[in-house]
């Protein structure tokens, strides 16, 4: 695995725990950075020994407290575009990853850290985690996916509202809307995110991996194609040792064997 200056990884057996290790800048997503996570994530989805990923932040204090104020202040047009152009093929790196991404929040995800969050698969908080999309504050509106992900998460009338005032919420009104899946003291985050994708591991890989790709690609269509489409990846499964497997074990009442 490449060696990074913004940003750790770590294997714990077939988790991968991605860290964001600027705590002096609260996390914040400089040009740097952005590159760091495309790179790291583009090289755990080819790790097929790798089955679910965290992705949190260093320290108490934030997750990611937004992108580098000071790195877009004099930034011209065509400079924000191509800013925008890379935090938006980061996140679709997170989004197209072959494994599930938990987002560990462990502390402010404003602006592109909120953006972040959103393009993982589930979102756990710690409770004093805070959210929002305050980039109106500063003349700018959400440039990594946030007008997009948001509405699609917890529906346009609340996504609108967060949008155009730049509120910042606490992770219990996150749950409240369903941005989050839970809130958990911050000394439990990483074991809650580590015990889920334990669970996860003990599933059958093949069977995760179209489940993720299916749930990703089928949300960007209707729902009659989105049908088809799952009655096709639905079929695929029985193409695998994971399915005999599993029916096997369920019939005979025991535990399944997946191949890891």
């Amino acid at each position: 695995m490449t060696e990074y200056e913004n940003i750790r990884f770590e294997r714990d057996d077939a988790i991968a725990v991605v860290t964001i290790d600027r705590p002096e800048s609260l996390n914040a997503l400089n040009y740097e950075t952005l590159q760091e996570l495309k790179v790291c994530f583009e090289q755990i989805s080819y790790d097929h020994t790798l089955g679910v990923v965290v992705l949190t932040g260093a320290g108490e204090k934030a997750f990611v407290a937004g992108a580098d104020i000071s790195y877009m202040r004099d930034m011209n047009a065509v400079e924000g575009a191509e800013f925008a152009h890379l935090g938006h093929s980061v996140m679709m790196s997170i989004e197209n990853a072959s494994q599930p991404v938990i987002a560990g929040v462990n502390g402010f995800a404003l602006g592109g850290g909120c953006e972040l969050a959103l393009a993982c698969d589930i979102r756990i908080a710690s409770t004093n985690a805070k959210f929002g999309q305050p980039e109106v504050n500063l003349g700018i509106i959400p440039g990594f996916g946030g007008t997009q992900r948001l509405p699609r998460l917890v529906g346009k009338g609340i996504a609108s509202e967060l949008l155009y005032t730049g509120d910042i919420i606490d992770s219990t009104e996150a749950f409240r809307i369903g941005l989050v899946n839970r809130v958990v003291p911050l000394d439990e985050l990483m074991l809650t995110c580590k015990s889920i994708a334990q669970k996860i591991n003990s599933k059958s890989p093949r069977a995760i991996k179209i489940c993720k790709s299916t749930i990703h690609n089928g949300c960007q269509m209707d729902i009659a194609r989105a049908n088809q489409y799952e009655a096709v990846q639905f079929g695929q499964c029985f193409a695998s040792a994971d399915q005999v497997e599993g029916m096997t074990a369920f019939l005979e009442k025991r535990p399944a064997k997946f191949t890891k």
